[in-house]
C-alpha cells in the first residue's frame, strides 16, 4: 500500500533541512529566512523534464534579483550528473541536489518509501518567517511557473531596512485556521449562543470567577464537539507550537480551554488591560493565543500591549497573536459588528503540576483541574 504524502498547507512551518547546493555543499535552508522564497521540486535529472521546469522559472529570472525574493530548485540526483545549465550560478536562483529523495519526501513531492516514478512537481511559496504561504501543484511546467510567479508578484514589498518603534515581544502569525474552519466556529457559536464571560480574581485567598462590566464585556461558547476540538488543537500543534519553540525555546505540551469568544459592538465588547496569570488558578498559564475568525466584519477590537506603546494588533481572518501571559494586554472596544475569536492558553507538563497543586486555592465557582487534562 502506498504511504501518504506529506501534505504541507498554507500556514504550516516549512520543514528545515541541510542539503548540497550549487553554492554550498551543506546549505542550511533556515539561513535563507527573511525574504519570499519559491522552493520548487523539479523532478529527476534524467531527460529534459527537470530542466524544462526550471527554464519556465528562468524566464522571470529578473524577479529574483530583487533582494525580497529568492528561488531554490530541488532536483532528484547528484550534482555530478546535472546538466550544466542547472549548476550555473545566477543571482537569486540556486539549486539543491536531492540524491536519495529525502527532501522530496519531506515536502511531499514523493510519497514515503516510493521511488522517483512517484514524483509530483510542487512549488512552495515560503514567507519571511519560513511558513508556507502558497502551494502550486499544476503539472504543466509553463502553467506551474506562471501560477507561482503571479502569486509572488502580488505580495507586498519588504523594502529596505528602517528604524522601528519598540514593539511588544509577540508572534503575529497568519493562516493558523483556514477560512472554512473560522466560519464553522462562528456558526457553532451562533447556533449554541454564548454565555457571559467573567475573569479570575483573588478573594480571601481563593481564585474566584468575577463578572464586572466595567472591566470586561464578552460572551463565550465552550466547544463540546470533540472532532471540532481536535481539529483546532491539531492546527495549533502544527502551526503555532513550532513557532513558540523557535522564538522562545519553550516546548508546549498542554492546551487550556476551547472557546469561541464574541465581542459585540451593541454592548461595546471589550476587555480592559490585564494579565492572564496573576491568580493561583491561572499561574500555570504560559502563552495566550488570540485567533481572529472574522477580522473583515467588524471595526475596533484590536489588541494592544500598553507597556510597549500604542501599536495595535489585528490579525487577518484565521491569523493569530501569540504572547506571554505575563504581558499586560487589552482588547479595545468593538465599534461595529461582532468580533469572534478563538482564545486558548498554552503551557507545559511542569506548569500542569503547578495547576494541579493550586486546586486547593480555587473558589467554589471555578472547576478544579484534573490530572492529565
Amino acid at each position: 500500500m502506498t504511504e501518504a504524502r506529506n501534505q504541507l498547507l498554507p500556514g504550516d512551518p516549512a520543514p528545515m533541512f541541510r542539503a548540497p547546493s550549487n553554492i554550498n555543499p551543506s546549505f542550511d535552508f533556515g539561513s535563507a529566512a527573511g525574504r519570499y522564497i519559491a522552493l520548487s521540486f523539479l523532478g529527476p535529472l534524467d531527460g529534459a523534464i527537470a530542466k524544462g521546469r526550471f527554464d519556465a522559472f528562468l524566464g522571470e529570472a529578473g524577479l529574483f534579483t530583487n533582494p525580497d525574493c529568492y528561488f531554490f530548485g530541488a532536483v532528484l540526483g547528484k550534482l555530478g550528473d546535472a546538466d550544466p545549465a542547472l549548476t550555473q550560478q545566477r543571482p537569486g536562483m540556486d539549486m539543491f541536489w536531492d540524491d536519495d529523495g529525502t527532501l522530496a519526501r519531506l515536502y511531499g513531492a514523493l510519497s514515503a518509501g516510493q521511488g522517483q516514478g512517484d514524483f509530483e512537481p510542487v512549488t512552495f511559496l515560503i514567507g519571511l518567517d519560513m511558513r508556507v504561504l502558497a502551494v502550486v501543484r499544476t503539472p504543466d511546467p509553463a502553467e506551474h511557473a506562471a501560477a507561482m510567479l503571479n502569486i509572488l508578484k502580488r505580495l507586498p514589498q519588504i523594502g529596505p531596512h528602517r528604524p522601528r518603534a519598540p514593539q511588544a515581544p509577540v508572534l503575529f502569525l497568519p493562516s493558523v485556521f483556514e477560512p472554512a474552519l473560522c466560519r464553522r466556529l462562528i456558526e457553532g457559536y451562533e447556533a449554541a449562543g454564548g454565555a457571559e464571560s467573567g475573569f479570575m480574581r483573588e478573594k480571601d485567598g481563593k481564585t474566584v470567577l468575577v463578572i464586572d462590566h466595567k472591566h470586561k464585556r464578552r460572551s463565550d461558547w465552550t466547544i463540546d464537539d470533540e472532532t471540532l476540538k481536535d481539529t483546532a488543537r491539531q492546527r495549533i500543534k502544527r502551526r503555532i507550537v513550532p513557532e513558540i519553540e523557535k522564538a522562545f525555546q519553550f516546548s508546549v505540551t498542554r492546551m487550556e480551554r476551547y472557546i469561541v469568544a464574541c465581542y459585540d459592538s451593541s454592548t461595546g465588547g471589550y476587555f480592559q488591560a490585564h494579565r492572564d496569570n496573576t491568580t493561583k488558578g491561572t499561574a500555570h498559564r504560559r502563552f495566550a493565543v488570540t485567533i481572529n475568525l472574522n477580522s473583515d466584519e467588524y471595526d475596533g477590537g484590536e489588541l494592544i500591549f500598553p507597556e510597549y506603546g500604542r501599536t495595535v494588533f489585528k490579525p487577518p481572518v484565521g491569523g493569530a497573536v501569540v504572547f506571554s501571559c505575563s504581558l499586560l494586554h487589552q482588547a479595545l472596544p468593538v465599534t461595529r459588528g461582532k468580533r469572534y475569536a478563538f482564545l486558548p492558553f498554552l503551557y507545559d507538563d511542569a506548569a500542569a503540576k503547578i495547576r494541579e497543586a493550586n486546586n486547593a486555592y480555587l473558589g467554589d465557582n471555578v472547576a478544579p483541574y484534573k490530572s492529565g487534562g
